[in-house]
């Protein structure tokens, strides 16, 4: 990567929201929410692999992941293509039965403003966690309710992301909104565009 651009990218927070790629929906024995919850899938590992090879293009510089074996395993693969060993966070876990939205907030938004923190140091961050804790997230740096349902409708079980899709969220500035952007999918999930 030249000089030039890693320099801009450390001045310029680039986080990437990334949901687990595909796990096991026929693991019933295994609580979907608590660890480990289900492993991924062969057609998961594959996603995730494709997921590694976008993040080392953006020139990804740390993976932070849930504890849940589908993310720790999506950002194992991926971190791998980086050459990076993904750090565990638990306040990207699951959203549970008995967290109300409020409670999922307060617990992954201190995971939010340490990749930001992160980032304005040594460059993007990625964070691997679940698609409620994203749709949680995307509401909050701004995306309005209609393009969020948009793309809950758009992907499987109303997530607004597929396995292994990444949001990519930028600020130019301290005081400027993020700026986001659906910005990779595996080949089977290409999302329909979006227009307002």
């Amino acid at each position: 990567m030249p000089r030039l651009l890693e320099w801009k990218l450390m001045m310029i927070p680039t986080v990437y929201l990334i949901r687990h790629a595909t796990p096991d929906w026929s693991r019933t024995d295994l609580v979907y929410h608590l660890p480990p919850g289900p492993p991924l899938t062969a057609q998961g590992e594959a996603e995730a692999a494709k997921l590694g090879d976008f993040l080392r293009d953006m020139g990804v510089c740390h993976v932070l992941t849930s504890p849940l074996e589908r993310c720790l395993h999506t950002a194992e693969i991926a971190g791998k293509a980086v050459g990076l060993t993904p750090t565990v966070d638990g306040r990207l876990a699951e959203w549970r039965p008995d967290e109300k939205a409020p409670d999922v907030h307060a617990r992954v938004w201190p995971a939010w403003v340490h990749a930001g923190e992160l980032c304005l140091g040594s460059g993007p961050v990625a964070l691997v966690t679940h698609g409620g804790p994203i749709g949680l997230l995307l509401t909050e740096l701004g995306m309005d309710a209609k393009q969020l349902a948009h793309y809950q409708s758009t992907f499987d079980r109303r997530n607004a992301v597929p396995p292994a899709g990444a949001w990519r969220a930028v600020r130019a500035s301290p005081d400027a909104p993020w700026s986001l952007e659906l910005a990779f999918t595996p080949e089977a999930h290409k999302a329909r565009a979006w227009f307002i």
